[in-house]
């Protein structure tokens, strides 16, 4: 019995380490590439963003009005708004890089943050399921 749920529980701790790492790539990816419009938080609140009236990313209905593959889509090929455009970034990263970007974008607000939130509550149920390494070490 204890083989089985130590190799779970390493399953579940690897994935878990992961899962940071991907956030952290896409967390120095959006910081080189896309902060110095749209900002941090993805509010469209720097100088930049403010001169080229980029959209706040924070706001519900931008959330809901955006799909995946939409928001990829402008990622890889750029956008253009009025006299503002955005380059495109499918030649300088690659598609997991793209892929994580998007994630990060639904972190921003809205429907995004909602739904990290409920994977962070699905996240930690699934740690709270898990008997604690003291129990572990008991069934020696």
């Amino acid at each position: 019995m204890r083989t089985p749920m130590t190799l779970l529980l390493l399953g579940v701790m690897c994935a878990a380490s992961a899962q940071a790492e991907v956030d952290k790539k896409a967390e120095r990816n959006w910081k080189a590439k896309c902060a110095s419009c749209h900002g941090a938080t993805g509010a469209g609140d720097t100088d930049q963003g403010k001169k080229l009236a980029v959209e706040n990313m924070t706001k519900a209905d931008w959330q809901k009005g955006k799909t995946d593959a939409q928001i990829k889509e402008a990622i890889e090929n750029g956008a253009k708004k009025g006299d503002a455009e955005m380059e495109g970034f499918k030649d300088k990263l690659d598609a997991a890089s793209i892929d994580g970007l998007v994630a990060y974008v639904r972190t921003f607000g809205g429907v995004g943050a909602k739904k990290a939130k409920k994977a962070k509550k699905a996240k930690k149920a699934s740690y709270e399921s898990q008997p604690p390494s003291s129990m572990l070490q008991a069934e020696n």
